[in-house]
């Protein structure tokens, strides 16, 4: 019997939930996703929105919460306070009726889309937020600025990106590389990406669920600093 199952994106500039129905395919082909439908969140509204959108989405439908059968949480890299704000509402939503939640990675997500093991997203100050897979590489996650991308010795001969800084960033570091260009992910692209995990039986531990930030967050570092001026004095 399919399940239902919602998803929340709240790491990027804008964001979205997602609501769809995933059960197993004849023929062992891979899950089926129905997707029942997707509000779109305004940038930096998340706080403000993100319940309502949610139970829009499943008024709309005609379901309610504790019929969920899982969760979706991307779980960055991306905001500090939008990845935080999804990952809170994330655990509202599960804890009163301990509903499993599969937690995947937006890079991931942008990779899939484009049919690659690859991809790259802006991280500002001339960072890129990285997903290296190719050519039977182990996955690697990382936060990486000209520097880091310029010691990587065989980058992949394609990477998605979906975003202008990060693909200036990609083509400057690594000339000749395909940058395959795709619309940024999206709460029911992280369902497809998700739907082997749930119909798999594989969940995160709720009480362990935390943010896929790859970066600290400025009151970490700023902290650090204002601390080391603190002791030199």
């Amino acid at each position: 019997m399919p399940m239902l199952v919602l998803a929340i994106d709240t790491c990027g500039a804008a964001g979205s939930v997602a609501l769809a129905r995933i059960g197993e395919a004849d023929a062992g082909d891979g899950p089926v996703v129905e997707i029942l439908g997707q509000e779109e969140l305004a940038a930096k509204t998340y706080s403000a929105t993100l319940i309502r959108a949610i139970e829009r989405l499943l008024g709309t439908a005609q379901y309610r919460v504790a019929q969920l059968g899982a969760v979706v949480a991307v779980s960055g890299p991306g905001s500090f306070t939008g990845v935080r704000v999804g990952l809170s509402t994330v655990k509202g939503l599960a804890e009163p009726n301990q509903t499993p939640v599969a937690t995947v990675s937006r890079l991931e997500v942008l990779a899939k889309k484009a049919g690659l093991d690859s991809a790259a997203l802006d991280a500002h100050r001339g960072e890129v937020f990285l997903r290296l897979g190719a050519d039977g590489r182990e996955v690697q996650e990382l936060l990486a600025g000209a520097a880091e991308l310029a010691a990587v010795t065989s980058p992949p001969s394609s990477i998605a990106v979906c975003d202008d800084s990060a693909q200036k960033l990609i083509e400057n570091a690594w000339p000749g590389i395909g940058c395959v260009r795709v619309t940024p992910p999206t709460a029911a692209d992280a369902l497809r990406v998700a739907a082997a995990d749930i119909v798999a039986g594989l969940f995160a531990d709720l009480a362990l669920l935390d943010g896929h930030y790859l970066r600290r967050s400025d009151a970490e570092i700023f902290g650090e600093k204002a601390a080391s001026r603190a002791s030199e004095k």
